[in-house]
């Protein structure tokens, strides 16, 4: 029996998200998230998707929850495994090939999937100065999943490493070189699984090699970013050194101009964690309208809303100036693809965010694009010169293929 499952772990730093896969057919056999890690309300919701539990019963379709303290990740994994076990998929299983673990900053070190040692987890840890929300986390469940299964190759998916193709004249600051070098300041990008994902899949809708496509990707969530991928290769992102660049997200800014931090901390008195939790998780369209919830926003804007009016203004202004900037920055464009929350599932964003762009080539089928689907589909008018595409992105399928393809070559 060849091995061909790939359990995905997501591990955040109150949360454990997974998913088990068999690369097989890329079919998903289970799905669940541990949230609230450390708190008395614990939950653990787990749901099979193929084959039957220990009982005899059909797996598929049975949701499960758990709800009580669930002190650390340690305990998240090993409760995740028990739920596994309890449908047959259990983490002994002959049939599990690897675990794969989404890491968030891989830094200039980590630029494709990486099989992880001893060497490469202090290398992550590391990076963590990088990454202080994310990588720590990440780092607890690759260590978990290792005591689990010490025998059980175990690879680590990097955020930033689709990113890393960027040339060197993109990715740098214009500032000191020497400082720079010293404290790794450089625009590294995120979302890279979903923007690697989409690309792809993106020159498979146009029925074209990737080789060949030219994309710029839109993934609009809570957190936002877009790149410019020419053949396949990311060439720029928004985001950069941090998260925080970039288009106007939830909570977090976007881009703007460094002195207000300056400003801020001499005119405001504000500390400099101060000026970070607002920059992060009080602005964007949470800090113009008080609602980060694009649907709230929509619908408070549709009433007369003066502020949600702004924000939504605001949000569709900087990915208008984003299109623009990574058509200059590609020569030629085959296609634009939303994906992530947002972009899958608003039609009106996306109508919003093209309108006037016709000079550019882009057009809507309006019947098309307001029509809902799980689907990847193009919702752009016959006669444009690009394509817009709606991608849902697959994260963890990428990471699932990525490690697959590491442990099998």
């Amino acid at each position: 029996m060849t091995a061909s499952r790939v359990l995905v772990l997501n591990s955040g730093s109150s949360s454990v998200k997974y998913q088990l896969l068999d690369m097989a057919d890329s079919s998903r056999l289970a799905v669940g998230l541990v949230e609230r890690i450390g708190e008395e309300t614990s939950r653990l919701t787990h749901e099979p998707l193929v084959g039957g539990g220990t009982d005899g019963t059909d797996g598929a379709g049975g949701k499960r929850e758990r709800v009580g303290r669930i002190a650390d990740h340690g305990e998240a994994l090993r409760a995740v495994a028990e739920e596994l076990a309890a449908d047959g998929l259990g983490l002994d299983s002959p049939e599990l090939a690897a675990v794969g673990h989404r890491v968030v900053h891989g830094g200039t070190k980590f630029t494709h999937p990486t099989l992880i040692d001893d060497a490469v987890l202090a290398e992550i840890r590391a990076l963590i100065p990088l990454a202080p929300l994310h990588n720590p986390a990440n780092v607890t469940g690759i260590e978990v999943a290792r005591e689990l299964r010490a025998d059980l190759p175990q690879v680590a998916v990097f955020d930033t490493a689709f990113h890393s193709t960027m040339p060197e004249h993109v990715a740098r600051y214009a500032i000191d070189a020497a400082t720079a070098d010293k404290y790794s300041i450089r625009r590294y990008g995120f979302h890279g699984t979903s923007h690697a994902y989409v690309a792809r899949a993106t020159a498979a809708l146009l029925g074209k090699p990737e080789a060949d496509v030219n994309v710029i990707v839109l993934h609009l969530g809570n957190g936002a970013s877009a790149s410019a991928v020419h053949g396949g290769v990311c060439v720029e992102t928004s985001m950069g050194l941090t998260p925080l660049e970039g288009l106007v997200m939830g909570t977090r800014s976007g881009d703007i101009d460094p002195a207000v931090v300056f400003h801020l901390a001499r005119v405001g008195g504000m500390s400099v964690d101060e000026i970070d939790s607002l920059l992060n998780k009080k602005s964007g369209l949470l800090g113009l309208c008080g609602d980060n919830d694009m649907r709230e926003v929509q619908r408070r804007a549709q009433e007369g809303d003066a502020p949600a009016r702004l924000a939504l203004a605001s949000y569709i202004h900087r990915l208008k100036k984003y299109i623009g900037a990574y058509s200059a920055v590609l020569g030629r464009v085959d296609a634009v693809a939303f994906t992530a929350g947002v972009g899958e599932n608003s039609s009106s964003i996306r109508e919003m965010a093209l309108a006037g762009l016709e000079e550019l080539g882009l057009a809507l089928d309006l019947e098309a694009n307001a029509a809902r689907s799980p689907e990847p589909r193009l919702v752009s008018a016959e006669y444009a010169r690009v394509a817009v595409a709606v991608v849902p992105t697959d994260e963890e399928l990428e990471i699932a293929s990525q490690t697959y393809a590491l442990v099998t070559r």
